[in-house]
C-alpha cells in the first residue's frame, strides 16, 4: 500500500523534490507532470484538503470508479416509547428513547421485508451497509432489522450524529409541547424553530453535510475493498421520521411547500431509492406511484421521477416542473419552451 501511495502521491514522500505552491497550503511535487493536472483538478472542485482520494479514484490513470451501490434504503425507526406516551420526554432524554416490543417486532419485520427486496433482484454478491442515528431508538432499530443479516452481508455501520432526530429542547413539558406544535402548524413546519431546539430547516442544514459525506462515500466506494467491489451494495439509512423526510427534500431539491405536504412514514417503513437505467437513484423503480401520492408527493414531484429514472448522473432536467420554467408566472407558452436554467 505504501509503494501504491507513494506513486500516486510522491508529494507525501521525499519533500526535497516538493514546493508549496503560493495561496495554497497543498505540497506538490514540481517535476511531476500528473500532479500538476492533478492539483488544478482538485483545485477547482475543492477536494485537495478534504477529499485527495477522491481525486485519485475519479482522475488517476488507471483507477476503474467503483460501481454506484443499487440502492439506498431509507428506515424510520421502530415504534418508540414517546411514540406511544409522549410523557417519556419529560422524564427521559430524547436519545435515550428506546423500543417498545411492538417496535422491535417493527424492525425485525422491517429486516425481513428488506432481505426479500435485495434477494428478489440482486446478484449471489450483495451486502448491505449502514448509517445509523446515535439516538437509542435507532440503535435498537438497526440491530433487531440486522437479525436478517448474517455476518458476510454486512459490510460495516457508521453511526452518524447528523441523522440524529430533530431537537425538540431537551426535556420537554407536555403541556407547553402541545402549545409549540399548534403553533407551528400555524407558522409552518419547516420554518417553525422550537425553544431551545431545532427548526426543519436547521435539520435541513446538517443533512446537507451528510449528503456531500455519501456523496464522496458513494464516489470513493468506501464501502467495500478494492477488488471487492460489487454493484449490488445497498445502503441503508436508520433515522427519524422528519429527518429522512429532509433527506429526501435535499437529494430531489423539492420546495419547501413540497416537503411541508409529505406525510411521515409508518415506523420500521421504508422508503427505497433505487438505481435507474442511467444510473441516479429513483424513487419511482421500487414504488408505485400510488404508494409515492400516499407519501405526498404531487403529480410534479412524480413526474420528476419518471424522469429521474431514465436519467445519468450529473444531467440536468431543465424541464423539470419544480425548478424549471413553471416555477415562474411571467412568462408565456414560447418562452417558457427556450427557458434555460
Amino acid at each position: 500500500m505504501s509503494n501504491l501511495f507513494s506513486k500516486i502521491y510522491p508529494t507525501s514522500f521525499g519533500l526535497n523534490h516538493q514546493k508549496l505552491y503560493p495561496n495554497s497550503s497543498t505540497i506538490r511535487c514540481c517535476d511531476n507532470e500528473y500532479s500538476e493536472v492533478q492539483h488544478k483538478s482538485a483545485e477547482v472542485n475543492g477536494w485537495v484538503s478534504s477529499f485527495p482520494e477522491k481525486n485519485l479514484v475519479l482522475s488517476y490513470p488507471g483507477i476503474v470508479k467503483p460501481p454506484r451501490p443499487k440502492r439506498i434504503i431509507l428506515v424510520r425507526h421502530g415504534q418508540s416509547e414517546g411514540n406511544v406516551d409522549e410523557s417519556v420526554y419529560t422524564r427521559v432524554a430524547d436519545p435515550k428513547v428506546g423500543l417498545t416490543e411492538k417496535g422491535v417486532e417493527e424492525a425485525e419485520e422491517c429486516g425481513r421485508k428488506m432481505r426479500e427486496i435485495i434477494e428478489k433482484n440482486d446478484g449471489d454478491d450483495w451486502k448491505v451497509y449502514f448509517y445509523v442515528s446515535p439516538y437509542k431508538r435507532g440503535i435498537e432499530t438497526l440491530r433487531n432489522l440486522a437479525k436478517s443479516f448474517e455476518r458476510s452481508r454486512i459490510a460495516g455501520v457508521r453511526e452518524e450524529p447528523r441523522l440524529r432526530e430533530q431537537d425538540f429542547g431537551n426535556f420537554q413539558d407536555k403541556e407547553q409541547m402541545k402549545i409549540e406544535k399548534a403553533v407551528r402548524a400555524r407558522y409552518g413546519r419547516f420554518f417553525y424553530r422550537f425553544p431551545n431546539g431545532e427548526s426543519a430547516a436547521d435539520v435541513y442544514d446538517r443533512i446537507t453535510g451528510f449528503r456531500e459525506t455519501l456523496r464522496s462515500d458513494i464516489d470513493i466506494g468506501r464501502f467495500q475493498p478494492p477488488g471487492q467491489q460489487s454493484p449490488n451494495m445497498n445502503l441503508v439509512i436508520v433515522s427519524h421520521g422528519l429527518t429522512l423526510r429532509v433527506f429526501l427534500m435535499r437529494w430531489y431539491k423539492w420546495t419547501v411547500e413540497q416537503f411541508e405536504g409529505l406525510h411521515n412514514m409508518s415506523n420500521g417503513g421504508m422508503i427505497v431509492m433505487e438505481r435507474g437505467y442511467g444510473g441516479r437513484y429513483c424513487l419511482s423503480v421500487h414504488h408505485t406511484r400510488e404508494e409515492l401520492q400516499k407519501f405526498g408527493m404531487t403529480d410534479e414531484m412524480l413526474t420528476d421521477q419518471e424522469w429521474q429514472k431514465i436519467a445519468k448522473p450529473g444531467e440536468l432536467n431543465y424541464d423539470c416542473l419544480i425548478t424549471g420554467p413553471s416555477y415562474f408566472t411571467h412568462f408565456d407558452d414560447d418562452e417558457a419552451k427556450n427557458f434555460e436554467l
